[in-house]
């Protein structure tokens, strides 16, 4: 081509060389490009060849958007876990990390930034990979800088209303209210209100609760009602595992780490990124973990097992317990510097026995939820039913009530849940629990009448059954049948 047909190309912008030629124009004016937040769109460029790489630089400069340039995916890390960009703009074909390896990496920590894949040397079945990893597009060179133009406001665009759609997300499930939480009495409203103060926080949590009392419920309500109620909620008892197996469930392993590690795996505290944690039985967490936890709560970052690269993490964590921990710590069992990381806001569940007056709504809940699970129709429970279940001790607490309302249901013929519904020890105890006087005040004589009564009632008038609940024999009981001109004669019943 002669000299003087040579295509003008403008100051600050070069051709591409081997990959074909990007057709030149002239740059609009500067203005500035917002983002997310009101601030100026960030964008990423990663690409190992100098021209390109400043050629799209000098472009989107430009077009007033904030450009950070980088030569190699290996950079793109660093940049990705200092800082959130709005798009990612990366060449596909790079030496040791490669474009499809930024594309992971950035919707790994940020899957709400939109990421192009630019190549020159495309293929369907790279640009169906790249699209099924999260792409917004797929760029084949040489492109024009009006398609570049176009293509990155289409991105930031739909990065901008993908935003608002979460948002309104976030709204609708935190007016919901998350998880339904049953309970009248003052001690659960005092927890319910604290739940609400502290949720939309980003403040780790501790909740305290004997076993069954539902601290996992507890956590998942805080969760909703969050910012990051869009956002995973992942939960692991940490007494369930051994410390081995804890380590690769929370931080994941790199392929290879020990024997069967075949593939590199993500931990919960990496997969739940920009959601909640929950970490149950945290008293149970061996000292080793304690430490690695601690240094995830401290500096934002984990390393998979067998791995050395850190990986930034954001999460809140929401830990439970039923042991004393401050007790733990004064014994060296549990680090004071992990409970003090934890125990920024704590949390108290009351077992059942401390909220007696929330048994008959827990009962109606439970019937309700068990009846249209198991598609019976079930209205009522009888009153001999919540006399015992609001008088027992409930040691396993919820989780028993909610157990025993269960097998209720499952064996429920009619329409009523009744005494023989329930568990054989339950049933023992209807025969401790005697109805209210029929006036206020009765004498010694006739409250021992009315009992003994009522006990034979409950036992179908089998009298050696009565007298063992009594704790009497069978001729003391015969004797004050007799006295109270409820017995002939001392043989009654027989096969009784």
């Amino acid at each position: 081509m002669p000299s003087g047909s040579r295509k003008r190309v403008p100051t600050g912008l070069k051709h591409r060389g081997d990959e074909g030629w990007v057709e030149w124009e002239k740059i609009a004016p500067f203005r500035e490009k917002k983002g997310h937040d009101g601030m100026t769109a960030r964008i990423l460029i990663v690409d190992d060849e100098k021209i390109a790489r400043d050629n799209l630089e000098y472009v989107l400069r430009k077009e007033g958007y904030d450009v950070v340039a980088v030569d190699s995916g290996f950079r793109a890390f660093k940049e990705l876990e200092r800082s959130e960009f709005d798009l990612v703009m990366t060449d596909l074909r790079m030496e040791r990390v490669d474009g499809m390896d930024v594309l992971e990496r950035t919707k790994e920590l940020y899957p709400e930034t939109e990421v192009i894949v630019v190549t020159g040397y495309a293929t369907v079945s790279s640009a169906v990979e790249a699209m099924k990893k999260g792409a917004y597009h797929y760029l084949p060179k040489p492109y024009k800088l009006d398609e570049v133009r176009i293509l990155v406001r289409k991105a930031l665009e739909r990065r901008e209303l993908e935003k608002e759609v979460r948002e309104l997300r976030r709204q609708v499930k935190r007016e919901a209210g998350g998880p339904v939480i049953i309970g009248k009495s003052e001690k659960m409203q005092q927890l319910l209100r604290m739940v609400e103060q502290i949720a939309p926080t980003d403040t780790n949590v501790l909740i305290l609760g004997e076993t069954g009392t539902g601290k996992e419920l507890v956590a998942r309500a805080v969760h909703a009602k969050s910012e990051r109620c869009d956002r995973p909620f992942l939960a692991i008892n940490c007494g369930a595992f051994t410390e081995e197996l804890l380590a690769n469930e929370l931080f994941g392993h790199e392929k290879e780490a020990f024997t069967g590690a075949r593939s590199t795996k993500k931990g919960l505290l990496e997969s739940a990124q920009g959601g909640t944690v929950f970490l149950d039985e945290i008293g149970e967490m061996p000292p080793t973990m304690q430490v690695k936890l601690l240094r995830v709560l401290q500096e934002r970052r984990l390393i998979r097992v067998g791995g050395t690269e850190e990986i930034p993490v954001d999460i809140r964590v929401v830990a439970a317990t039923n042991r004393n921990l401050l007790k733990e710590v004064k014994k060296g069992r549990f680090r004071q510097d992990l409970y003090y990381r934890l125990n920024v806001i704590t949390l108290y569940v009351p077992p059942l026995v401390e909220r007696r007056d929330d048994i008959p709504l827990l009962c109606r809940h439970f019937l309700e939820k068990f009846s249209r699970e198991q598609k019976k129709e079930i209205r009522e429970i009888s009153e001999d039913v919540l006399d015992v279940l609001t008088h027992y001790e409930f040691p396993g607490n919820v989780r028993e009530l909610e157990n025993i309302m269960e097998r209720a249901v499952a064996l429920a013929q009619g329409d009523r849940i009744e005494v023989s519904h329930l568990p054989p020890d339950l049933q023992q105890l209807t025969l401790r629990v005697p109805r209210p006087a029929r006036r206020e005040f009765l004498t010694l004589e006739e409250y021992e009448k009315d009992y003994i009564l009522w006990v034979l009632k409950k036992v179908k008038g089998n009298k050696t059954k009565a007298a063992e609940i009594l704790g009497i024999d069978r001729v003391s009981l015969w004797r004050r049948l007799k006295r109270f001109g409820l017995q002939e004669e001392p043989g009654g019943s027989r096969s009784r």
